[in-house]
């Protein structure tokens, strides 16, 4: 027994030596700046963001009872299903259409993962352009057909909509890459058998694409769902969280409060929301949607 023990402990200080190294990046990266943001949350703060006194919840109890937090978390929310919903159907899509075998697909592939390898700042930057209501391609096309230009971002109906098309833009690379290995790890032999007994494609697609694929999609949407969540490198360059408030999500508020209002403790505040927020559409994500998912 005590020989089983001493192997058991020696195994155990071989693991926590591989563990030391991402242990220690996380504690720092992650770990600290969540409790040191809890900890300033329940303190007031000076100018640089040192605790002076404590505040207990106050700015918990001020940023619920606030109507412009409440709007943030809509805005937050809504901006979540703008990009995660059709980003994984435009992901899907470009994934089925690439797995086949033509020739020449492997350059479509390249340009559906082109947009991975550009910066949010250059994509900003070249949707700004786009989506320039005098010169840009976006009203072009809509002066073509006959329709009114678009303001779409200074146009409180339209901002939230253009951010969220630069997002899904920037996510679909990504999103497409990993969907495509999911459907390359299906077995032909089960499309073969399928279509010997007579199923047309859809009916593939549905029956044995989608339950054999739903690992996969399940991981790209919490993948989604978390970085919808947090976006804030588009708001930032394109809007800065208007015209009218359109387009301040959680993230940018959070920004705005620490870094031009000076308080931290409310900033902080509404990071742990955030957080909150976060673990609960993920912990949702795991205890529904993964009842959904077909492990084989």
């Amino acid at each position: 027994m005590h020989w089983r023990f001493l192997n058991v402990f020696s195994g155990f200080k071989k693991a926590a030596l591989y563990l030391i190294p991402s242990l220690s990046l996380f504690i720092v990266f992650i770990f600290y700046p969540l409790l040191k943001s809890i900890k300033l949350s329940i303190f007031n703060s000076d100018l640089v963001g040192r605790e002076t006194t404590f505040a207990g919840f106050s700015y918990y109890s001020e940023m619920l009872s606030s109507s412009q937090f409440l709007h943030s978390l809509l805005v937050t929310l809504l901006f979540t299903f703008y990009t995660v919903v059709p980003g994984i159907l435009i992901a899907l899509f470009l994934a089925c259409m690439v797995n086949s075998e033509l020739k020449g697909i492997a350059i479509f592939r390249t340009i559906f993962a082109f947009p991975l390898s550009i910066a949010v700042a250059g994509a900003s930057m070249i949707f700004m352009m786009l989506f320039n209501p005098s010169s840009g391609v976006f009203n072009y096309f809509l002066q073509l057909i006959h329709l009114p230009a678009v303001f779409w971002l200074s146009d409180a109906h339209w901002a939230l909509l253009s951010v969220a098309i630069i997002s899904i833009w920037r996510s679909v690379g990504f999103n497409t890459i990993v969907l495509l290995s999911g459907l390359q790890a299906i077995p032909e032999q089960i499309y073969e058998s399928a279509r010997i007994d007579g199923a047309v494609s859809w009916r593939q697609f549905i029956d044995i694409t989608l339950p054999l694929l739903s690992p996969t999609l399940f991981f790209v949407c919490i993948v989604s769902v978390i970085n919808a969540l947090q976006t804030f490198g588009e708001i930032n360059i394109l809007t800065q969280g208007g015209p009218m408030e359109a387009t301040n999500v959680i993230v940018y508020s959070i920004y705005r409060e620490a870094f031009f209002n000076t308080n931290f403790g409310y900033a902080s505040a509404e990071s742990v929301v955030l957080f909150l927020l976060i673990l609960i559409c993920t912990l949702f994500e795991f205890c529904f949607l993964e009842k959904k998912v077909f492990y084989r």
